[in-house]
């Protein structure tokens, strides 16, 4: 059993929640996930570890409350705790040495590149971030990110930081030169369009897959992604990848095979029940 320990409010439906992990937080480095079940029987959810405290022994979990199993999950109160948390799995980030990188974030994704930055600018990395959201409200971990580096604040509405895409941000980066390699994870268009950006430029650009996954360990074959051809499992081989060899048009098409399933179990709203995997989502 994990303890919550404590549990805070990101955005309007993102919830941040710090759980009792000791032998994770040990181990765990950038770029791995969990595998969450809050009982016996509910979804195995798979979320990126967006930090770790090996002290306290707690890891933290960031939720986009989207369907059934992920509100189920954010209704827990401080003190309660989950079932079971399974990892760390999935391959560590692959972390420039020296440079300059840039994170881009994406809605919840934003959580998921922040222990990115945070490694790379201990190792002394320059990092640049780009994040975004629909409106101020929607706009996580900036001042986090902000202890790692630059960072540029978007808004679909203008409402805060400059108004537009991250993906004309970055644009605008790669444009000036001297970018090493891009992080970027968020929405599937988005990462698509990231990647997209750069591969003109020739900047490397690694991506987190959020593929459906199951047991986290390769042998259900649901995260299944193709990458340069083959082949490749988000939860063994991933989730990052590198973005100009993703067959994003794949990777959209499986992710809507439980759609149904998924409207059913969330109600009458219609919301999605299937979290992001390899990111916390």
């Amino acid at each position: 059993m994990h303890p919550l320990r404590s549990k805070s409010q990101l955005s309007p439906n993102v919830t941040k929640l710090i759980v009792e992990a000791p032998r994770i937080a040990a181990v765990r480095r950038p770029g791995q996930f969990v595998i969450v079940r809050l009982d016996t029987e509910a979804e195995r959810i798979p979320l990126t570890i967006a930090d770790s405290d090996p002290e306290t022994g707690t890891i933290t979990l960031v939720v986009q409350a989207v369907g059934r199993s992920t509100r189920d999950l954010v209704a827990l109160e401080v003190g309660h705790a989950v079932r079971d948390i399974a990892g760390p799995l999935g391959r560590p980030t692959e972390l420039l040495e020296a440079g300059n990188a840039v994170c881009v974030g994406g809605g919840v994704g934003t959580a998921v590149v922040h222990p990115i930055a945070k490694a790379l600018a201990a190792a002394g990395v320059t990092v640049t971030s780009v994040i975004g959201g629909r409106s101020r409200e929607w706009v996580i971990y900036e001042r986090e990110l902000r202890a790692a580096g630059d960072v540029v604040v978007c808004t679909d509405d203008g409402s805060y930081g400059r108004k537009g895409f991250v993906t004309e941000a970055l644009g605008e980066l790669c444009e000036a030169g001297g970018i090493d390699v891009v992080y970027a994870v968020g929405p599937v268009p988005m990462m698509r369009a990231c990647a997209e950006v750069t591969r003109p430029y020739g900047v490397h650009t690694i991506v987190s897959l959020n593929s459906i996954m199951v047991d986290g360990t390769g042998m259900c074959g649901g995260c299944r992604v193709s990458v340069d051809g083959a082949s490749e499992y988000a939860c063994i081989d991933g989730p990052e990848f590198d973005g100009h060899k993703v067959d994003f048009d794949v990777l959209a098409d499986r992710l809507t095979t439980y759609r149904d399933f998924e409207r059913g179990a969330a109600g009458a709203d219609g919301d999605s029940c299937r979290s992001l995997a390899g990111a916390p989502r």
